[in-house]
């Protein structure tokens, strides 16, 4: 195991905020290895990058030998976690929640070693507290430092409604470090205010108060807003191999060294002394590698050469059959080909000259095509796709 110095450096890469530095010192020259606690409310199905951060620096106390527990937070998931929310989150059912809990132990699996890992649900104890335990949980805590929270601060202001449900959202994720004995919590840094009331009702539990690590939201690809389905600038762990390699080749060079820090555990040293193309190739085939093989990620490479430096077509470019007949608007056919999510959408990209027919640019937004034979469709600079009309 590695000194307490050493530790400390490790964990503290690309850490928003530790509180404090101090404690996780004291805690680590007990010797003993520390329960690294992290929860997830399965609250979405589909991942991005984003969504792997707090799951990256769990792998980094997992390889210095400490347990790591992943809790599957699939009771507080039906409350909803008001942290940055300017309104009430809309509940979730059961069936939904544990849909999207498979996903998230899917994803976890792939960072994390699965046999060094405790995971566990707090449905486990939450769903099981009596009148009387919830009654005792709510005295730890009081409204005037709820009302501190800049979100609820803000919404009390405008006079917005603010849920006694959500006010317990925070009790209950610190009775989970109660129940699990957490040495250390990581979150994001968005996650602050729900870190700092669990320290205070672990203190009056009589626990030793866990150590906060947070970590910052990865930017997402247009270099400015976090990464985030809603804002279109994400890279989906689900999305094919192609997509994640030429998203990444396509981020700034600033960029590449943000997910390098956040996503990896490179020597940034000693990246910063190849060339930044090379680097971010690199990247590319280590987040292609990690959810899907060395092979896809290979031949994702192959493939990127092909298309861009040797202006080739890929050669695996997927067909999809319409039933149409006549002549129709190329921009219905986008939206339903599923190479444009609305006409709207297929009208900008033709504007701004990201669409060819047939190896030809199209300029003319009212572009009308014969629906018969095989016609070959491409968006923007990965996007391919062979159209067969039936």
């Amino acid at each position: 195991m590695k000194s307490v110095n050493e530790q400390i450096e490790v964990l503290s890469r690309g850490a928003a905020e530790l509180i404090s530095p101090q404690e996780l010192t004291a805690k680590l020259k007990k010797g003993k290895p520390l329960r690294v606690k992290a929860g997830f409310d399965p609250t979405i199905a589909d991942l991005h990058l984003g969504h792997t951060v707090v799951m990256q620096k769990l792998k980094q106390f997992q390889d210095l030998g400490h347990q790591v527990i992943f809790l599957i937070g699939d009771y507080t998931a039906l409350v909803g976690d008001p942290s940055g929310q300017i309104k009430t989150r809309p509940t979730l059912t059961k069936k939904e929640v544990e849909q999207n809990a498979k996903t998230y132990l899917s994803q976890a699996f792939k960072i994390l070693d699965k046999k060094k890992i405790e995971v566990r649900r707090n449905s486990e104890w939450l769903g099981k507290m009596k009148q009387d335990d919830t009654v005792a949980l709510a005295a730890k805590y009081n409204v005037a430092r709820m009302l501190e929270r800049d979100d609820f601060k803000k919404r009390h202001g405008e006079g917005s409604q603010i849920t006694i449900l959500e006010f317990l959202y925070p009790l209950m994720q610190g009775y989970d470090s109660v129940v699990l004995k957490a040495d250390v919590e990581l979150g994001g840094n968005d996650q602050k205010f729900n870190l700092a009331v669990a320290r205070d009702i672990q203190r009056a539990y009589g626990q030793e108060p866990e150590v906060i690590l947070t970590l910052p939201l990865l930017v997402g690809t247009d270099g400015q807003k976090k990464m985030s389905k809603s804002y279109g600038n994400y890279i989906g762990i689900t999305e094919s191999p192609k997509e994640i390699f030429g998203k990444i080749l396509s981020l700034t060079d600033e960029l590449m060294w943000h997910y390098y820090e956040l996503l990896t555990q490179e020597n940034l040293g000693e990246l910063k002394k190849i060339h930044p193309k090379e680097a971010k190739v690199k990247l590319a085939k280590e987040l292609v590698t990690r959810f899907y093989s060395e092979k896809e990620a290979a031949k994702a490479a192959e493939e990127f050469e092909k298309v861009f430096a040797k202006k080739e077509k890929p050669s695996d470019i997927e067909e999809k059959i319409l039933k149409k007949k006549g002549e129709i608007p190329l921009v219905e056919i986008l939206v339903e080909s599923g190479l444009t999510t609305s006409k709207s959408e297929a009208r900008r990209l033709i504007q701004q000259g990201g669409v060819k027919l047939d190896e030809t640019r199209v300029e003319d937004l009212d572009k009308k095509i014969e629906a018969t034979g095989v016609r070959l469709l491409q968006v923007g600079k990965r996007k391919f796709l062979k159209v067969k009309f039936n």
